[in-house]
């Protein structure tokens, strides 16, 4: 049971993070292998994802954030309305894939909030220095190099949980590392 539940919070660690770059590349693939495969299995209200009608939908949405994640200014305006959509999805995936282990749901919504809105946030903020300082001409790059991201953090959260588990933990002694030297020390 312990290492089912590590299992599930690392796919749920590492599919909400890459919502937070975008947000429709993780939910398609969870309803997609959840529809097709075993290795996805959704308990009920989650279930819904699976349904046609929530793929086809996806399936456009995705379109359209890609091809609009491109041009510059209009990703701009893209990323704040996905600034309520990455969270929410980072939430619902949270929240489904560990609702079989017994976590709670609003517990399991508010760190799929958070950790999709922290990404966003970093991807948000980022995008426009990139534009201004190249004019535009990299946004398409680092569009795509970031559906890139989100595609492979989300296979990789389902097919391989605890090399996904060791990369967060890695990303975090990283993030961790440069903070506090970052920080100036004070002398006394």
């Amino acid at each position: 049971m312990v290492g089912q539940a590590f299992l599930s919070l690392a796919t749920a660690f590492g599919l909400s993070t890459s919502a937070g770059l975008n947000a429709y590349i993780p939910l398609l693939i969870v309803a997609l292998l959840a529809r097709f495969t075993s290795l996805v299995t959704l308990n009920e209200p989650w279930d819904a994802l699976s349904s046609w009608w929530v793929i086809g939908t996806l399936v456009v949405l995705l379109v359209v954030e890609i091809l609009v994640d491109k041009v510059p200014a209009a990703d701009t305006a893209n990323d704040i309305i996905q600034t309520f959509v990455r969270p929410a999805a980072g939430a619902i995936l949270f929240a489904a894939t560990t609702n079989a282990i017994g976590l709670h749901p609003v517990l399991a919504a508010i760190c799929g909030v958070i950790l999709a809105g922290g990404v966003h946030v970093v991807k948000a903020g980022g995008r426009p220095v990139v534009a201004a300082t190249t004019a535009g001409m990299a946004n398409p790059i680092m569009s795509t190099i970031e559906d890139m991201i989100s595609l492979g953090t989300s296979v990789l959260a389902i097919v391989a949980p605890y090399l996904m588990a060791t990369l967060i933990v890695i990303a975090l002694a990283l993030f961790t590392w440069w903070y506090v030297g970052r920080r100036p020390r004070r002398t006394y």
